[in-house]
């Protein structure tokens, strides 16, 4: 899964210019999107020309993912504006950077739920940035793929539909992997000011979707599988 591909040579996000990277404080290293690239490309479904508006919203989307997931020191961030964003699941309470921060970050803010912790495959309540974002890169270990569907409106409030996928090609919470492809449909707004900053960001999806597909693998795995996928140093630069 490495790659000889540098950052600055990434086609699909901003702010990974050698100069840009070597300035910047990682979470998880440099992350290297070479590999999800290439699913992203064999799979999507959309091509958008070169500077239309929806390549523009697919590269800021992209952009903005990476520095969420990525980036730990928020005056690295150039695709928000730290001081008035706010983060929106599903119509739930405006979060800002501090209370998503106590969330833990990563995929806890968008797997939000109010079910019982009985009943939840994934309990983000539980997890840190980091478990969180060990536990998705070793189920799909050629990472999670985004691609933009339509824009509906352009800015400064961006409306659009969207498309993950990726491959449960790895465990998952003590369930097997199956090789199939998991998909997640939405929507969101993202908010943006005369900068192109992004100022609030809305996501309407459904969670089970996602960890619904996750969960058809066989559930007898005891955790080492998983366990030893996870402490791969190449899987917690992906995503």
């Amino acid at each position: 899964m490495a790659s000889s591909s540098s950052p600055e040579q990434d086609k699909y996000r901003h702010y990974l210019s050698e100069e840009e990277v070597k300035n910047t404080k990682w979470r998880f290293g440099v992350p290297d999107y070479s590999v999800v690239n290439k699913l992203f490309e064999e799979g999507r479904t959309k091509i958008w020309p070169a500077g239309s508006l929806e390549d523009k919203v697919q590269r800021l989307v992209k952009t903005w993912e990476m520095e969420f997931f990525h980036k730990t020191n928020l005056d690295d961030f150039k695709t928000i504006d730290p001081k008035k964003f706010t983060f929106v699941l599903n119509g739930r309470k405006a979060l800002n950077l501090e209370e998503i921060g106590k969330l833990g970050g990563g995929y806890n803010p968008l797997l939000q739920t109010s079910l019982p912790e009985t009943f939840r495959a994934y309990n983000p309540d539980g997890e840190t940035a980091e478990s969180s974002h060990r536990t998705f890169t070793t189920t799909f270990p050629r990472g999670f793929a985004l691609e933009i569907l339509h824009v509906y409106s352009g800015p400064p409030v961006i409306v659009y539909k969207f498309r993950h996928w990726g491959y449960m090609e790895g465990p998952f919470k003590g369930h097997a992997p199956t090789g199939e492809r998991v998909e997640l449909y939405g929507m969101a707004i993202f908010e943006v000011d005369e900068e192109m900053r992004v100022v609030k960001v809305e996501f309407f999806f459904d969670p089970g979707q996602l960890l619904g597909g996750l969960l058809k693998g066989t559930a007898s795995l005891d955790g080492s599988a998983e366990e030893a996928a996870s402490n791969c140093p190449v899987l917690r630069k992906t995503g």
